[in-house]
């Protein structure tokens, strides 16, 4: 059974579907304005990873994340660059993709994007104010925060210390508003600015409204998760939850999971003390699977201290499991015997106590650190027991179960880009072959072949050596 932390009840829960065998996710992308940072790749690795459990687990599962592609932001960009929002929403979601290729993050079932969808938010705005729960002022839809009446129940706020308390809080346009708590849902046109036609004249949506609409249109009235930056929860989820309860009447979304931020150095990450990166620029230094590796590391409710030093140790025990796999698969190739011993059955079924450690490490709560720790007891574990001798069977065995656990966490064991040992030896017996055929040009092939990898071959009386450069 897996356990869930739910912000909505500050405790872990069981998981229970509101459709057997099926899982309903939504979890709020990025505003595409620029090339993603590191801040926004966390919640979209561990909503990734929590994806792949669940599938591991057995479920269907419908995941729905979308693209914020109107934004003051976007705007601002837009008319720096002298362009359209549109072209430069659609420029920064094909580098975002690229990113998350990069990090192994697999495809939404559906990535909407809130420019398509604002029809749906006109039918919402239009129910919420013939429910009494928005009204027009100017051009204007607001919420009526009070009307609905568990406003607060997702961030544990009370109205009236919000109101007493966090002015900076409170939206512009107070003037206006019944309530200077209420939040906007419509916002009228400005000058420069794209907009639509809607029953209170020409303009676009608040944010808030956008998820609401696209996770009723792709998921339904009813979610089982939803998921974000814990930055989210305040007001922007808050808000999510009134309006998406207040036009439904029915609760929006069962389980409400949030990862903590991300910090640099230990400082919060932000442009103007220069500790910003974007994944873009962590792609040139490392491959995205070792950012992958790292963030995963952590717990997805701990707080993360980005650092060169932690991204160099994560790079190193990736490469120790990428390395392990490679030894069991030269050793797969090169077994004597294929099949299993006596001795080697039990090998076999002692290590299924690993698989056990991962999977109760991620049934509570997606722990990905202690299962992590599980992966690693295991890699351990086949690097003592698969030795010179070994049949074919026990190598292949612990190879794919570290692969097949790797694989849930969306971790690659193959070097990206690096040719594997087993490989290299593969191609120096066909060169050999080559030039004992006196088929030098062949040979002289997979050497600059090689060398054009980054492998450095050399002829001994003892056989061929060879090293990386």
């Amino acid at each position: 059974m897996i356990r869930i932390y739910n912000t909505l009840s500050k405790k872990k829960e069981d998981f229970v579907p509101l459709e057997e065998g099926k899982v309903r996710m939504y979890v709020c992308g990025p505003t595409v304005y620029n090339f993603i940072h590191i801040g926004n790749a966390r919640p979209m690795i561990v909503f990734d990873t929590v994806r792949r459990y669940m599938e591991h687990k057995g479920y269907e599962v419908n995941f729905v994340s979308n693209f914020t592609d109107v934004d003051d932001k976007i705007i601002k960009k837009a008319n720096e660059e002298g362009v359209t929002a549109e072209e430069i929403s659609k420029r920064y979601i094909e580098e975002c993709k690229k990113d998350m290729e990069g990090m192994n993050i697999k495809p939404a079932t559906t990535h909407p994007l809130a420019t398509r969808e604002i029809d749906g938010m006109i039918d919402m705005i239009t129910t919420l104010i013939d429910q009494g729960y928005a009204y027009a002022v100017n051009g204007t839809v607001y919420f009526r925060t009070r009307k609905f009446a568990e406003y607060g129940k997702l961030s544990h706020k009370n109205l009236d210390d919000l109101q007493a308390g966090n002015r900076s809080l409170l939206v512009s346009g107070e003037q206006e508003k019944e309530d200077p708590l209420d939040f906007v849902l419509w916002k009228p046109k400005k000058e420069g600015e794209p907009s639509w036609a809607s029953p209170w004249g020409d303009g676009r949506p608040g944010w808030h409204i956008e998820c609401s609409v696209m996770s009723r249109k792709y998921l339904g009235e009813q979610i089982d998760i939803h998921g974000g930056g814990e930055d989210l929860v305040f007001p922007h989820h808050e808000n999510e939850i009134a309006q998406s309860e207040a036009c439904s009447g029915k609760l929006f979304a069962r389980y409400w999971m949030h990862n903590a931020f991300l910090n640099i150095d230990n400082k919060k990450m932000s442009k103007s003390l220069g500790n910003f990166f974007t994944v873009r620029e962590i792609s040139e230094k490392y491959d995205l699977q070792v950012l992958r590796f790292f963030m995963l590391n952590a717990h997805y409710r701990s707080p993360l201290n980005f650092s060169t030093e932690l991204m160099e140790s994560s790079k190193n025990a990736l490469e120790r499991i990428q390395t392990a796999v490679d030894n069991l698969k030269y050793a797969a190739e090169h077994a004597q015997t294929v099949e299993l011993t006596e001795e080697e059955r039990e090998i076999l079924k002692e290590a299924g106590q690993y698989e056990d450690k991962f999977d109760e490490a991620m049934d509570d709560d997606f722990n990905t650190a202690d299962a992590i720790a599980a992966v690693f007891d295991l890699v351990k574990y086949a690097n003592t027991h698969a030795k010179e001798g070994s049949s074919r069977e026990l190598a292949r065995f612990l190879c794919e179960k570290i692969q097949f656990l790797c694989g849930i966490l969306g971790i690659i064991t193959e070097k990206q880009g690096e040719l594997l040992d087993a490989e290299i030896e593969t191609l120096i017996q066909e060169r050999q072959a080559a030039r004992k055929e006196k088929n030098f040009a062949r040979a002289d092939e997979i050497r600059n072949l090689l060398l054009k990898k980054g492998i450095v071959l050399e002829d001994t009386r003892e056989g061929v050596k060879w090293k990386r450069a």
